[in-house]
């Protein structure tokens, strides 16, 4: 595409949407094009900020009649910057958070930009949740459409077992519902296949009775990281579905790494109080604990190590279990890291989503296992940017290789980046060759590609 290209189609969306419109000479283009990703700098030719459906419309068919590539940017988290792109048009949904709470339903609708929070915050006023990721301003949507993995996932699924439906705008302008009486083999692909078949203006998420949940995280030192580890195994293996618990390494207090656990507990408080006891006991705790809280406050935990603006690079790997070869692994590996701010997450899948049969939901992999990040992160003003980003994104690659060994097939799609589209096949197993099929069915000139290997 020609800037010539990109300055007709701003032009013409300038006229015809009511949202915002940047392209290259704007004052606040700059900030538009930001995700939350500092290291990806894309410089696409035009950032519209559409006010509604309408405006997703208006701008999806421009973009198709000039030919110029397209991108989707909702809660734009992530890692890979797929939400933007080089010369193309980036259809920004950020300004489409309108949440309402049918206590009555138990159904939270939300517009395609909102972010977590905007969902669980009202839906706790009401005594009410819904599973989530474990930090409140990923976008909704995306993390839905590709699996969600958080603290509920034991009792509630995951997030995606819990879209109801979706309004969705084909990439040829055509407006549907996804959902069991509209089309129901478009809401099983977006359950787990992501932004691949059109842009979700709004969804339908169901809601659930959650009071105050058990939840905090507990630091022990680093020198006792394989005695806790193994520990955090036997909890593991007994634990009922309201016991979802992460693990991981982050800094410690005292400027080292540090191991961590971090239970959430969302049923009875006094069965969790027992359930969750162990867990404080599995080595000399360094600091933290555990208190009821309501689940909004509970993911707050890890948005200061996600702050927007920082460099990142990510890696996975999906674990069937934790064996000591893999515990010996991650605990070298938090010792081994470049920055201080890097961090070292095992996510606890069982329960309610582990009993889904795996062709319910695009999303295959149904049997208990830990998905493993590995999160480099890092200051963006460092002297020698280049080989800072270097040394970050081969400690990533050198983890996530260890990791290999005895790891199941494929990887999380929102973890996995673009060069990765063998393992995105793989990780949906049996439901891929129907995934293909949605694909050809839904966007057959491969508009959209949010996942690599059905991106067409």
């Amino acid at each position: 595409m020609t800037q010539m290209t990109g300055s007709h189609v701003g032009a013409r969306l300038r006229e015809r949407v009511r949202g915002q419109v940047w392209q290259h000479e704007d004052a606040g283009y700059d900030a538009a094009r930001t995700v939350w990703n500092g290291a990806v700098d894309r410089r696409p030719a035009v950032v519209v900020r559409c006010a509604d459906a309408d405006d997703v419309r208006t701008a999806l068919l421009l973009a198709r009649e000039h030919g110029v590539p397209l991108a989707v940017r909702g809660g734009g988290h992530d890692w890979a910057g797929r939400a933007v792109l080089d010369g193309g048009v980036v259809l920004d949904l950020s300004a489409m958070r309108a949440v309402r709470v049918d206590a009555g339903a138990v159904v939270a609708h939300a517009q395609g930009g909102a972010l977590v929070a905007d969902v669980v915050d009202p839906a706790a006023v009401q005594g009410l949740g819904t599973a989530t990721a474990v930090v409140r301003s990923v976008g909704m949507a995306g993390m839905t459409l590709a699996g969600g993995y958080g603290g509920l996932v034991g009792r509630f699924g995951l997030a995606l077992d819990n879209l109801l439906s979706a309004d969705v705008l084909l990439p040829d302008g055509t407006h549907v519902t996804a959902g069991p009486d509209g089309d129901p083999e478009l809401l099983w692909a977006l359950r787990g296949g992501g932004g691949n078949f059109g842009v979700v203006t709004a969804a339908r998420y169901r809601l659930h009775p959650l009071g105050q949940v058990l939840g905090g995280m507990v630091l022990y030192p680093q020198e006792q990281a394989v005695d806790v580890l193994r520990g955090y195994r036997d909890v593991l293996a007994a634990a009922p579905d309201e016991l979802t618990v992460m693990a991981g390494f982050v800094t410690g207090p005292t400027g080292t790494p540090a191991v961590f656990v971090a239970p959430t507990w969302s049923g009875d408080l006094t069965a969790g109080e027992r359930a969750v006891a162990p867990l404080t006991r599995l080595g000399t705790p360094l600091g933290g604990g555990v208190a009821p809280l309501p689940y909004p406050e509970l993911i707050r935990m890890f948005e200061a190590g996600s702050a927007p603006g920082r460099h990142y690079a990510l890696g996975t790997r999906w674990l069937p279990g934790l064996t000591d070869d893999a515990i010996r692994t991650l605990a070298d590996a938090a010792t081994t890291s470049p920055s201080p701010s890097s961090l070292l997450a095992l996510h606890h899948f069982h329960g309610a989503a582990a009993r889904v049969t795996p062709d319910t939901t695009a999303f295959a992999l149904r049997r208990d296992h830990l998905l493993a990040e590995v999160i480099a992160s890092w200051a963006p003003d460092d002297a020698d940017p280049t080989a800072t980003a270097a040394a970050h994104h081969a400690w990533v690659s050198r983890v996530a290789s260890a990791l290999a060994p005895g790891a199941l097939p494929g990887g999380y799609p929102n973890i996995l980046g673009p060069d990765d589209a063998d393992r995105t096949r793989l990780g949906f197993g049996a439901n891929a060759d129907r995934l293909l099929a949605a694909k050809r069915r839904y966007d057959p000139d491969g508009v959209l590609s949010a996942v690599a290997a059905i991106g067409g």
